[in-house]
């Protein structure tokens, strides 16, 4: 696949952008810019506008304050160059469709769904259905695959068009630790490809192993005091101990598939058994 942008590019640009709905910020100012080619882990907890900071780069949720191109253009005009995983997909597991049909869904905003596929995007439907391990399964009545490889599947619908710039919005949640480790290693194999790919998460792992940034959205309160940025940066620099426990407050955050829990709640864990937190655990990423 060929969706890598240019490398002297930025695949995201924010100029004090923030967004919300109906004229009210849910995401403080940004103003920062994402390089081509990078994984970017979204790290924080609920209601820190981690998801819909992913709906303004897709231009479905609302610019209240300052500018951002994606790919070097509106979110608008972008969006046919950007693939999403939703956090709530959905997807009927009743319908009678094959894994190789959801994955051809793909195809539709390009093609219509009335065209017939042809021979070059019958390979590329191959191609994303071999990249997320599921080649075996292609003729697979949708419904009756796991809820991990129903995961990957809406990531090969995503992955079939050639995107530049991969939204994934919590992808991990629920998932074994075989597709966690599958979609782990996909996250990793798209930044090698060239592509920019932004994961939310609020699970520090996944920053560790497969992002080269992370930015950090501590949670906000009202509408008129949204999350803000606690960092960003390469994963080894922004995800200080200091800025998680900004980042988190009195909440909690995962930690290789384990609940953390951080400030104030953290001696009432200790009372439920919980494991406390770790002063060791925010590390530099693996090397590959």
């Amino acid at each position: 696949m060929s969706g890598a942008a240019a490398p002297d590019q930025f695949a995201v640009s924010f100029r004090n952008a923030a967004f919300g709905y109906a004229g009210r910020s849910r995401v403080a100012r940004l103003d920062l810019d994402i390089e081509a080619g990078s994984a970017v882990a979204l790290i924080g907890p609920n209601g820190s506008g981690k998801s819909t900071l992913l709906r303004g780069l897709l231009g479905l949720a609302e610019l209240t304050a300052g500018s951002v191109k994606v790919l070097g253009t509106t979110p608008a005009a972008a969006r046919k160059r950007v693939a999403t995983l939703p956090q709530a997909d959905s997807r009927s597991t009743e319908l009678p469709v094959t894994l190789r049909q959801v994955v051809a869904m793909g195809l539709y905003r390009k093609l219509g769904p009335l065209r017939p596929l042809g021979r070059q995007n019958r390979l590329a439907i191959d191609a994303a259905l071999d990249q997320v391990g599921l080649s075996a399964l292609a003729n697979r009545i949708f419904g009756e695959l796991s809820g991990g490889q129903q995961q990957r599947a809406i990531l090969a619908r995503a992955l079939v068009a050639d995107p530049s710039l991969l939204l994934l919005d919590e992808p991990f949640n629920g998932l074994d630790r075989e597709n966690r480790g599958t979609l782990l290693a996909l996250v990793r194999e798209l930044r090698e490809e060239g592509r920019t790919v932004i994961v939310s998460t609020h699970d520090l792992e996944i920053a560790q192993q497969a992002c080269t940034h992370a930015l950090l959205l501590s949670a906000g309160h009202t509408p008129e005091q949204p999350g803000h940025p606690a960092s960003f940066g390469p994963v080894a620099e922004a995800l200080t101990l200091e800025a998680v426990e900004h980042t988190f407050q009195d909440g909690a955050v995962e930690i290789d598939g384990h609940t953390i829990v951080t400030g104030a709640h953290e001696h009432g864990a200790h009372e439920h058994g919980a494991r406390p937190q770790s002063r060791t655990s925010v590390k530099p990423p693996r090397a590959d």
